[in-house]
Order: C-alpha cells, then structure tokens, then sequence
C-alpha cells in the first residue's frame, strides 16, 4: 500500500471525492452500461459535507434521481449540524423539543446501537467534535482538563425520547452525521422503488448502497477504499445491500508529529485507536450499516467479532463485516466468503471461531 498522504498541521485533511470514485466508479464501469437500451441517468451533487453520485436505470430514472436529489438536500436541511436553522440545531440550541418523524427514526436506532455497543457509538459526542476543532478549519489536541469536562456532557444515556419529544442533558448536544447518510441512502432505495427502477446505485462520501443488481442482471462490485492510498484493497460483490466504510482517512490533523483523525471514542474523548485503520458494513439496512461502520472502528477487531456473531443474524438486521488492521490484514464475517476478493492476507470470522 502507499503510504498516506498527511494533512497540514493545524488542518483537515479531507479527501472526499476518492471514496466516491472508488466505489461508485468501479460499480459503474463494471456494470455494463454500454450494454443496455434501458433509459439511465446520472448526477453528481455536494451534500452532507461530501460529494455524491447517483446513477438510476429504468423508464423513470430522470424522475426518480431528481426526487432523489431532492430528498438529500432535504435531510441535509434537516439534520446538518452547520445549518443554524436544521432540526438538528434547533435541539441543541434548546436542549431538545419536538422531533419529526425522520429524526426520531435515527435517534431510536442511534440509542438502540448505542446500548449494544456499550457506548461505543455515541451521538452525544458533538460537544467533543467542537472542542478537538472537527467542527470547523482549525482543529488541535485540547488540553486535558477542557477534555474530562467536556466528557461529562456525553452519554446517550441521559437522552430521552418520549414519542416525538426528545430531552437532552445539561450540556448536551447531538450529532446525526454518522447514521445520517445510512438513512438517506435508505430513504433513495425506497423512492427507487415507488418509481420502479430496474437498477440503482448511490454514492454518499464513501456510503454505497444498491438497488436491484446491474441492467445486466449481474451483481454490482463495490470496492472497498485502501485506507492508505487512493485504490481499493477489495472488492465485495453486492445486490440490494448498503457497503458503508468508515476509516480514520477520511479527516484528520497532525500536531506535534501525531496524527490525529476525527472517528472519537466516545467514551475517552480520543481519537479511537482499536487496532483498526478500515470498518465496513454489508447490509440491507443503510442505517444499520452507517452506525455500525463507526462502532465496530471504535471497539476494534475482537470485539466488532462478537458483536457479529451476537447480532449479525438476528431477523431484520442481518450484516456482514468487512475489517482491516493496523497490520494491513482482512477479517471479513463468514457470509462475505463466496462475496469478497481481496490480494491482502485474509481470515474469516466464524460463529464458532476463526478460519
């Protein structure tokens, strides 16, 4: 692998569009357009803080991406933490108040993950987001007192959701950003079908997920972005499934020659460091798959395995996991082996053990 390419101190690094044209292209190249009469259409759009690409196959298609699009940029209204005028600021502003249906969908699931992963994904992590500086241009390691203080204001916890009002803890704040583009990608399956495509794949910022299979009828082949370069270590292949990835990679500064990246563990106030550089979830369920991606970076290897092997085939919420070590070796959960191709050392998690 090539080595990563740093941000400059006292600066973001942000390398959005090489997820996008990591998974969304080699998706589309490999799926046989020039094959197909079936009317396509394609649009490239920035929302949600990164850049996005829809392609949609069928007699609909141009009425189908431009409702999609539509909805993104209503949900990014909705939820983006940056707008003072989004629900999202609103709760946080006053401490919580009346939820739409939409938010409260994420915040059940956010909880609900929250409490299986002992914490581990937190969505009351937004205050620690702002005092590290991931909120803005100029993040910097903060002192340790700011830090044990700002700690006391996260613990999901402390939410409370009654029906549609939400309550919040002194200090709290909260952040949808890391089940938000699950939802919305969620969200386009379904208009996808209300227009009935044939086919469909969207590209939130590294978040793909897939309607139907190819126009060919084949399986869509999604690759999975090398965290310390601009390819991809693998390729899982995929039909009506979200293939979401998060990693370290995608923002992150250098301080005294450190490198620190903005997935935090929410229950030290750190930048997680499980062992961990590459957590990517295969599910029918986008959200699921959005929230657990964080999760399983922040619990690391060990214990993103029990987690599968506890829930990972429960009704409803089935999912596969794909993960990379320190180490540069894939451990992918054993429902990927006849799905996933890679040149790296790999191993298969088991129910029992590993192979």
């Amino acid at each position: 692998m090539s080595r990563r390419r740093k941000g400059r101190t006292g600066g973001i690094g942000r390398r959005f569009l090489a997820p996008v044209l990591c998974c969304a292209l080699l998706a589309g190249l490999l799926c046989g357009c020039g094959q197909t009469e079936i009317p396509s259409a394609t649009r490239d759009i920035f929302a949600m803080d990164t850049y996005m690409t829809l392609t949609c196959y069928g007699e609909h298609a141009e009425e189908a991406l431009a409702r999609a699009v539509e909805e993104i940029h209503r949900l990014d209204d909705l939820l983006s933490t940056g707008k003072a005028d989004s629900e999202v600021s609103r709760l946080n502003a006053e401490g919580g108040g009346p939820v739409s249906l939409q938010t409260q969908t994420m915040i059940e699931e956010a909880l609900r993950v929250y409490r299986r992963t002992e914490g581990a994904f937190d969505i009351t992590v937004y205050p620690l987001m702002e005092l590290w500086g991931f909120t803005g241009d100029s993040p910097a390691v903060p002192d340790e007192e700011a830090l044990r203080t700002c700690l006391e204001k996260v613990g999901a916890d402390r939410l409370k959701l009654s029906g549609d009002m939400l309550t919040m803890g002194e200090g709290q704040a909260i952040d949808l950003g890391a089940i938000a583009k699950g939802y919305t990608s969620a969200r386009l399956m379904q208009i996808f079908g209300e227009y009935e495509l044939t086919s469909a794949i969207v590209s939130l910022g590294g978040n793909v997920q897939c309607f139907g299979t190819k126009p060919d009828g084949s399986l869509w082949r999604c690759g999975i972005r090398e965290p310390e370069g601009d390819g991809y270590f693998g390729v899982v292949q995929a039909a009506d499934k979200a293939v979401i990835t998060s990693g370290g990679y995608e923002r992150f500064f250098e301080e005294a020659g450190q490198t620190y990246h903005h997935i935090l563990d929410p229950r030290t106030g750190q930048p997680a460091r499980a062992g961990l550089i590459s957590a990517t979830v295969v599910s029918e369920n986008g959200m699921l798959a959005d929230a657990l991606s964080t999760a399983c970076y922040v619990m690391g290897l060990e214990d993103s395995a029990d987690y599968w092997r506890e829930y990972g085939a429960e009704q409803g919420g089935t999912f596969e996991l794909i993960l990379m070590t320190e180490d540069e070796e894939v451990w992918i959960t054993e429902g990927l082996k006849e799905a996933f191709t890679t040149e790296c050392p790999l191993h298969v998690i088991t129910a029992e053990g590993v192979e």
